[in-house]
């Protein structure tokens, strides 16, 4: 019988190793400092024990090698925690041996308490613990606690059992389990970790329209005159000051005439209409220009050094679409779709129109449009941008992305790209795949309890190696029923959950304000910043309250490691339906500060009566014993409270519709 030279199974099988996409297809992600679970099924024949490593491959070369300790035996599952250094492509593999060490001493165990081999039992120690001490390398003070057993195993002075004391030792294993014996070591593929920084997957954005602040309106002629970067920039020691560590500035760039909307996307351009900023290109130049109105190159330089001054760094919107005045429709136009009637197809979402943009058309010249938008994002990237929030990424070729996320990433690995996508789970998982370093979620639309509970789940699920979202209560496009109709209250408790149910979320401008009236038949807010001046007056800001949680919620994300974290979230029962009860947990293991961290939220979701209920937490899933008594201070406010298994909360909509609680070490 003819058998394959390439054998899919080791001598020692190794399989289902993760984390992984597609078996090493696509690098799954991590952040400096960031804890990543290693887990494979390893088992063998027969009875003989087996022991797996993980060898990690560093950018430079180098190799760093983790006990994989046994996670679940019924399940023969490994597990090691790995936490990345640096930045920069790493690649890992499992290696499963067979353990001659840990056969010897379980089988030594059982014989010689039943009085069994026992003398062969001992010379077998001898000889095994002799091959572990000259074998391995360790340090002198380790190898001395090998060299003790083995004298203990030859002292015939002791009884039996007291010969193996010292090789069945706690401190022997620990030894050991650092530096094993290993025979038949078998090894998986390598699987490619890409390790970014912590901002990839950490971050609190900032939205705002630059016109707007600084805009001002003529009282006599209601003539309106625009704000600048230089106007802009005042707002930033404020942005700051609220915690935020990215300021988002909607489009920059000059706004077409031809079609222009009106206020509310009108087909009607009123005289001083700004248009949309997303009718990217006018007779001043296109997606690599400024609209003169804001100012110049410099004086947006500028911004983005104060900016970074303020501890922010700048995310441009980057919008692949054109007015029908941009530069490239009279220079390319075989970048655009011509219809039969040989007009050039404007953007339609039925029965949505857009009749003052223009969509890309990447089949007819690939290449072209490839290198223009690869040199307009190189511009802003000179400018001091970092960041890029990409709009609607899934109207456009994945393999553009692939491309060009990579070719970004290979001579500026520190610039991050958010995708605005809403749209199919596959385009949106394929697009974290190939390269985005943050998504949009459909965490707007999950408006009870049960169902932000099943998404908290499933973000910070097996997509969480790969797919890192941001959580946004609105945009400027988005304004859901519940904030519609629930006032301050609703708008607190979905800042509150957007801020602590992912490492990063996302703040449009004037929800400080609970500005919650919609457009008739639009889930948008009505007189939209996209089509006017909407300048605000900040002395009213905290009103309502919002600057003063936003403060708090960003002050708590900077000192817990587990709420910039996309793993460890657990659901919690309660006996109120209104309620959602989750957790994120970092053993000591897992959180950078080699402190466990815990944090519990508690919300609900009725803006309009007081709730209560009892919530039962999964204490196993916190490190708990079941009848543990913990002692938490509410992050949001100034309450402190005892909890056990199961406790009773109830919740005011004059109060606070949410608990962020802190768990004391």
């Amino acid at each position: 019988m003819a058998h394959s030279p390439e054998l899919s199974v080791g001598r020692i099988p190794i399989v289902g190793v993760q984390p992984s996409l597609e078996e090493g297809r696509w690098p799954v992600r991590a952040v400096v400092g960031e804890s990543v679970p290693v887990t494979a099924t390893i088992f063998r024949e027969g009875h003989d024990s087996e022991g797996a490593t993980v060898v990690v491959t560093r950018p430079d070369g180098r190799r760093e090698r983790l006990p994989m300790p046994i996670d679940n035996w019924g399940l023969s599952l490994y597990r090691a925690n790995w936490t990345p250094r640096q930045e920069g492509l790493h690649t890992f593999r499992v290696e499963a041996w067979s353990d001659p060490v840990g056969t010897w001493l379980h089988a030594a165990e059982v014989k010689i308490h039943a009085g069994v081999d026992v003398q062969l039992m001992l010379d077998e120690g001898v000889a095994i613990l002799t091959r572990a001490l000259k074998e391995v390398r360790r340090a002198p003070a380790k190898q001395a606690l090998l060299e003790q057993a083995i004298a203990s195993l030859l002292n015939g002075r002791l009884d039996p059992e007291s010969r193996l004391a010292h090789a069945s030792s706690a401190e022997l294993h620990e030894v050991l389990t650092a530096a094993p014996l290993r025979d038949s070591v078998s090894a998986s593929r390598e699987y490619p970790v890409l390790v970014q920084r912590e901002l990839a997957l950490a971050s609190s954005w900032y939205e705002f329209f630059p016109r707007s602040e600084g805009a001002r309106q003529n009282r006599r002629t209601g003539e309106w005159t625009s704000g600048t970067f230089t106007t802009a920039a005042k707002r930033l020691p404020a942005i700051a000051a609220m915690g935020f560590d990215v300021v988002y500035l909607t489009p920059i760039h000059p706004i077409g005439t031809t079609h222009r909307k009106g206020r509310n996307n009108s087909l009607k351009t009123e005289p001083g209409d700004p248009g949309s900023p997303y009718a990217i290109g006018a007779a001043e130049g296109g997606h690599d220009a400024i609209h003169p109105d804001l100012g110049t190159m410099r004086t947006f330089k500028t911004f983005v050094k104060r900016a970074n001054e303020e501890g922010l760094e700048v995310a441009l919107d980057i919008a692949l679409q054109c007015s029908p005045d941009h530069p490239w429709v009279t220079e390319h136009p075989e970048w655009f779709t011509t219809r039969l009637d040989g007009t050039i197809a404007y953007a339609e979402n039925p029965p949505k129109k857009y009749q003052d943009i223009y969509p890309l058309n990447f089949d007819n010249d690939p290449e072209g449009i490839y290198h223009a938008v690869r040199d307009m994002i190189q511009v802003w990237i000179d400018a001091g941008v970092t960041l890029f929030r990409v709009d609607n990424p899934h109207t456009k070729p994945l393999d553009f992305w692939e491309r060009f996320l990579a070719d970004v990433a290979s001579s500026h690995p520190e610039v991050i790209f958010l995708a605005e996508a809403f749209t199919r789970p596959a385009m949106m998982h394929t697009l974290a795949k190939v390269g985005f370093h943050q998504s949009y979620t459909y965490f707007t639309w999950r408006q009870s309890a049960e169902e932000m509970g099943e998404y908290l789940e499933e973000v910070s699920g097996p997509s969480s190696f790969y797919m890192r979202p941001n959580f946004w209560p609105t945009t400027h496009d988005i304004l859901t029923p519940d904030l519609q109709r629930g006032g301050a209250a609703v708008f607190k408790m979905r800042a509150a959950l957007a801020a602590t149910g992912a490492p990063s979320f996302g703040i449009y401008t004037g929800y400080e304000f609970v500005e919650n009236v919609p457009r008739p038949g639009a889930e948008e807010q009505i007189d939209n910043e996209k089509y006017e001046y909407k300048p605000r007056d900040w002395d009213k800001a905290d009103q309502h309250g919002i600057v003063t949680l936003l403060t708090a919620l960003n002050d708590a994300r900077r000192r817990h490691p587990a709420l910039r974290r996309l793993r460890g979230l657990t659901v919690h029962h309660t006996t109120n339906p209104q309620f959602l009860c989750f957790s994120r947990h970092l053993t000591a293991e897992e959180s950078p500060t080699g402190r466990p961290d815990t944090i519990i939220v508690i919300a609900s979701f009725d803006p309009y009566h007081v709730q209560s209920g009892v919530v039962s937490l999964d204490m196993e899933a916190l490190s708990l014993a079941d009848d543990a008594r913990i002692v938490v201070d509410d992050l949001i406010g100034t309450d402190t409270y005892t909890w056990g298994r199961d406790f009773y909360v109830r919740l005011d909509p004059a109060d606070s519709l949410v608990h962020v609680a802190a768990v004391r070490p």
